[in-house]
């Protein structure tokens, strides 16, 4: 009698939404690996897991979808079994469970052992830092937090990721140092709300403290910092950016409004005088600092007035990178009880003129840097293009440095000394020096 033969598992692990989830992603697939499973990343694999975001209505529309659409590849025979976790499962499990019976089974944000025991593997306690990698090699995301303790009024993020947990120092530097050792030489630090990192575990804050330890990871050429919240922010951070070369002088954080009485209904523990302040502390401190920021318009009560002082503000300071995006209405928040009053053209209408004026901005910016020499990392290849970015410039959501493959060789990953020679509105034109 023939054996029936036995069809080797893959998993097919598919991320959604911000970076936090593509380094939880990570950690899954290099558990996943060490448990010797065949894992890959959005290939084929005829077992699937969707890592969802649940943050905001386009979000949770677009995980729903990648869902539903892996259900049907199991209907049709495509694949086996289908599960989902992260953000959307965490918030909304029972829903899910009901709307979408066809998965397996859905695991929360902190449900990893869970997860891979229903994957035949075992949670590696011993594994600090060991993951797979899914960005180009040169580059890679180190989460130094998990959750928030923030009250702000239009965020879901606490109810899907809980209070706030830092990492402790020793354990990133490990991390680190496993990273740099696979040649990955820029390091995006990542967490909720960087600010706040340390106050649980040290009692102070130590992002200092934890930055000066990294730079002296050997093979890491630059540190860049994602996501700071304005309150509270440590000031010793920017005088340790002025002095470590290693630490870009670049800075992501979000303000979301200056309208002061947005900001005290968003809860967001700070004024338009404040943050103008801090603001021109960063620029006096490192005056070749970029601020990128994210904005949200058509918040709850938002008038055309307040619109109009974030309007303006927006154009007296300038940013170097900004993002904008309509308010989403987030049940079981604090804004949630407000009347969402803001009709959705207006919002759309108010995002666009933001972005426009921000693109007016770019190009301006852009054009001054035409003669300037600056060292870039090349991420990747790209039609007739070698794509670089400078320290300036964090993956995937800002400017990038495009050099002519015709006239140059580069390799991915290598840094570049570049000179540039044009510029768009959110792109640069260079030549290799």
């Amino acid at each position: 009698m023939r054996t029936k033969s036995l069809k080797k598992n893959k998993i097919n692990v598919v991320t959604l939404g911000c970076s936090k989830n593509v380094y939880d992603s990570e950690v899954l697939m290099g558990q996943l690996k060490a448990n010797n499973k065949d894992v890959v990343h959005e290939q084929d694999g005829n077992i699937v897991v969707i890592n969802t975001c649940g943050f905001i209505n386009n979000a949770k529309e677009e995980s729903v979808n990648t869902i539903l659409e892996y259900v049907q590849k199991k209907q049709d025979g495509d694949v086996d079994k289908v599960f989902v976790t992260g953000c959307l499962s965490e918030r909304y499990k029972p829903d899910l469970q009901k709307e979408i019976p066809d998965v397996d089974q859905y695991f929360g944000t902190t449900e990893l052992p869970s997860l891979l025991k229903a994957l035949g593997a075992d949670y590696k306690h011993e594994l600090v830092g060991e993951r797979l990698t899914t960005t180009p090699k040169n580059y890679a995301y180190l989460k130094i937090a998990e959750g928030c303790d923030r009250p702000c009024s239009f965020c879901a993020i606490p109810l899907m990721r809980g209070k706030h947990k830092s990492t402790p120092i020793e354990a990133l530097v490990v991390e680190a140092n496993k990273l740099a050792a696979n040649g990955v030489k820029e390091l995006i630090l990542i967490a909720q709300d960087l600010t706040y990192y340390g106050l649980d575990l040290y009692k102070k804050r130590n992002l200092a403290e934890l930055l000066q330890a990294l730079v002296k990871v050997n093979g890491i050429e630059w540190i860049r910092l994602h996501y700071a919240f304005p309150t509270g922010f440590p000031m010793d951070v920017l005088e340790l950016m002025r002095k470590e070369p290693k630490i870009c002088n670049y800075i992501d954080i979000p303000l979301q409004h200056i309208s002061d009485s947005i900001l005290k209904s968003m809860r967001r523990g700070t004024t338009k005088a404040k943050t103008t302040a801090l603001l021109k502390a960063f620029r006096n401190t490192i005056p070749n600092i970029t601020i990128r920021t994210t904005l949200i318009v058509g918040y709850p009560g938002e008038t055309e007035d307040d619109y109009n002082t974030l309007k303006e503000w927006v154009k007296e300071m300038r940013f170097e990178r900004l993002g904008c995006f309509t308010y989403s209405h987030e049940e079981n928040t604090h804004a949630f009880n407000l009347q969402d009053d803001v009709p959705q053209e207006v919002k759309q209408q108010r995002a666009n003129e933001i972005m426009e004026i921000q693109s007016q901005i770019s190009w301006e910016l852009n054009q001054e840097k035409i003669g300037q020499e600056l060292k870039v990392v090349i991420d990747r290849k790209e039609g007739d293009y070698f794509v670089g970015r400078s320290e300036f410039d964090s993956p995937d959501v800002d400017n990038e440095v495009l050099i002519n493959a015709k006239q140059t060789y580069l390799k991915t990953g290598a840094f570049a000394k570049v000179k540039i020679t044009d510029a768009a509105d959110f792109d640069l034109y260079a030549t290799v020096i």
